[in-house]
Parts: structure tokens; C-alpha cells; sequence
């Protein structure tokens, strides 16, 4: 049997010395014992998988609102698409790979419904009692203390390298968070520089295919960049009679190797360059380590413009992101204004975390489907209450 012995001198011999080993973790903040069969971070994966915040990503918006298909990725399906690809370039580089899985999984606990137009309204709403909101220090609120699950402390009861990677998720959408706890001068560990280029590469590539599906992007469009038209023409010389849907699916495959396979010689070659020898060397570098070779970064330059343009300012995804803002506002005032509209079990948490943080808490945990029933409920007439 692989006891915890066994995989921690499995680690010892197969992962570089600059990966996290669990053998390094600063522990948890609530004392456990140590699984018998399986690693402190194989554990902290297991309890995200098993919470209510990570099932409740499958009705969480991506791009498109669950409603408009079921095609399109959801948080669900994306969290496991960064998971997929960060764990392969681990892998490849001898990291922990269980702490990287873990990070990513976990990395969009704290995402309020609708995507980052639910995460704007809450951030303008909290403003001014609480500084605003972000979803990094939501994530980790989720974990450390919204989840209830065990008798004998609140929350996941997570290590602290995860809750760190939580924290310091960072990426073009998103800014990671500073405090204290964190040591906010300190560069995040390798294993979470990795996730956040998964989920950037991620995002990019599963956008292009929900785009096109949508028709809110066009292959002609993507056939003017260099990065698309270079593969594009390589796969058609090799199958000069592809299906258009199996080109495109091959098309965006071949991206995504690209990227994994640029940024694994980039930090290997970042690892050589700067003399790391321990995950304590990555923490003191003045700037992240896990980055695309600079070709790379500009064939992307194109690619992001496009979608930002075509995809996530095309009128209908604004007009919908527009909507689900009045929705949050309003079912926020709401309850505000009337907390005993909360359901009592919401409301019985007033005591300890104060009104504002409650309905706050309560509005980011929702799904995009119960946000929009519980605006029906709230200011529809007709329906049942």
C-alpha cells in the first residue's frame, strides 16, 4: 500500500528540488492527522471536489449565461479544463502536481454569478463598507469559513500553500489579492505561477470555441492571425479534406499544445537563468518565472484583442452582462433593506458577519439560474415566492 510515507518519498525522488514537496507545507490552520494513504494537498483536492461552492460552479457563467446553452463552458467545466493542462505541464517540469490540481480547482470558488459583470456590481456595492470585493479573498472567506462540513472547525480546513494559491490567483482578468498572512512581497510558488497561465491558455481556447459556436466570432476573422492562420494551413495540408468542425477543434488543440509546450522550455529555461534550486529561490525572484517566450506573448497580442473586441464587447454579451448588474443590484438592496426576506438559515449568520456581509456572501454564492429565480421571486408578481 502507498502509505503517506511511501508518497512522501516518492516526492523526494521524483520532484525537482525547487517544487513544493508536501513535506514543506506550513500545515493547516486547524491540527490534523495526516492521512494514512494520501497527501496533505491529494486531501485538500478531495474537500473542494466534495464542497457545495465547487458543485455549484457547473451553473456559473463563463461567457454566456447558463440559460442561452448548455454547450458552453461554465465554471465547472473550465476549472477542469485549468486543471487538465496545469497538471500536464507539472508533470513535465517534476512539480507537485497534486498541489497544482488542487489550486486549480479551487482557483474560482469565490466567482459570483454572471461572470465578472456579477463580480463588478458586488465590488460597487461593497464599496464603501468593505472596500469593494474580490473574488481571490472570496474564494478563500469560502473555504476557511463559509463551507460547513466538519464538526470539529469551520471551513475546508485547507494548507496553507493552497489557500495561498487562492489568494494570489492572478491573470488578465484577475488580480490577486495582498495579506498579511501571505506574505504579499513574496512571489507565489511555482506550482500557482502555473495555474495562472492554465487559466489564462484556458480561457483563451475554450472562448475562441464558445465564440464560434455562438457565431459572435467567425473563422474569417481568426484566419487574418498569424497564431491561427500558421496552424490553420499545417492542418489543411495535412487533411485536405478535414470537416470544418473537426479542423476547428484541431485548430484550437494545437494551440493549446503550443502554449503548454512555449512555457514549459520558457520556465525551464527561467530555472537555469536565475539558479533555482528550491521553491524558497522562486518566492525571492523580483517577478514571475512561469511566463510565455516573447514570440509567444506577441503572437497572443492579436488573438486577446480580438476576443475582447468581437466576443466580450459584442453588443449581446454586453446587454446581458448590463442585465445580470441590475439584477445583483436590486436583489442586493433588497436585502439590505429587508433582511427578513433571507431565508432563516441566511439570516441567522447576521449576528456574527453583520447584514452587508451576509447578503453579500449570500448573493456571490449563487449560481446564475437561482440569481435569476430569486429576482423572479423578488419582483415578478406572478411568481411563486
Amino acid at each position: 500500500m502507498l502509505t503517506q510515507k511511501k508518497i512522501k518519498q516518492f516526492e523526494d525522488n521524483f520532484y525537482a528540488s525547487y517544487a513544493m514537496k508536501s513535506s514543506y507545507s506550513k500545515g493547516r490552520v486547524h491540527k490534523e492527522e495526516e492521512h494514512l494513504y494520501r497527501s496533505p494537498y491529494q486531501r485538500d483536492r478531495d474537500r473542494i471536489i466534495h464542497s457545495a461552492a465547487f458543485r455549484r460552479l457547473e451553473y456559473k457563467t463563463q461567457v454566456f449565461v447558463n440559460h442561452e446553452g448548455d454547450y458552453y463552458r461554465t465554471r465547472l467545466t473550465h476549472s477542469l479544463e485549468v486543471a487538465q493542462i496545469a497538471r500536464t505541464i507539472a508533470f513535465a517540469l517534476r512539480l507537485n502536481a497534486d498541489l497544482v490540481e488542487a489550486i486549480a480547482l479551487a482557483h474560482d470558488l469565490g466567482h459570483t454569478p454572471f461572470g465578472h459583470s456579477g463580480e463588478e456590481a458586488l465590488n460597487e456595492l461593497m464599496s464603501k463598507s468593505a472596500g469593494g470585493f474580490n473574488h481571490n479573498l472570496q474564494g478563500l472567506r469560502v473555504v476557511d469559513i463559509l463551507e460547513e462540513r466538519y464538526p470539529d472547525f469551520p471551513g475546508l480546513n485547507l494548507t496553507w500553500e493552497l489557500r495561498e494559491g487562492i489568494v494570489k490567483h492572478s491573470s488578465a482578468f484577475d488580480k490577486g489579492a495582498r495579506l498579511k498572512e501571505f506574505l504579499p512581497d513574496e512571489l507565489p510558488t511555482l506550482e500557482t505561477q502555473i495555474v495562472d497561465i492554465a487559466d489564462e491558455i484556458a480561457y483563451d481556447n475554450h472562448d475562441i470555441d464558445d465564440g464560434l459556436t455562438s457565431g459572435l466570432l467567425n473563422e474569417q476573422g481568426l484566419e487574418k492571425l498569424t497564431i491561427w492562420n500558421n496552424i490553420s494551413r499545417q492542418i489543411s495540408r495535412k487533411y485536405a479534406k478535414i470537416e470544418p468542425d473537426k479542423k476547428k477543434y484541431l485548430i484550437i488543440r494545437s494551440l493549446i499544445d503550443m502554449q503548454v509546450t512555449d512555457l514549459i522550455n520558457e520556465i525551464s529555461k527561467n530555472i537555469s537563468k536565475f539558479k533555482i534550486e528550491s521553491y524558497l529561490d522562486i518566492k525571492k525572484q523580483d517577478k514571475k518565472i512561469a511566463l510565455f517566450s516573447k514570440e509567444v506573448r506577441e503572437l497572443k497580442k492579436p488573438l486577446r484583442g480580438l476576443l475582447m473586441e468581437k466576443l466580450y464587447h459584442h453588443y449581446r454579451v454586453i446587454r446581458m452582462s448590463d442585465k445580470a448588474k441590475r439584477f445583483i443590484q436590486e436583489i442586493f438592496k433588497l436585502y439590505l433593506a429587508k433582511p427578513k426576506a433571507l431565508p432563516e438559515h441566511i439570516q441567522n449568520n447576521i449576528a456574527r458577519f453583520g447584514k452587508v456581509r451576509v447578503v453579500c456572501d449570500y448573493i456571490a454564492g449563487m449560481t446564475d439560474r437561482y440569481a435569476l429565480d430569486e429576482y423572479k421571486k423578488l419582483f415578478d408578481p406572478y411568481a411563486k415566492v
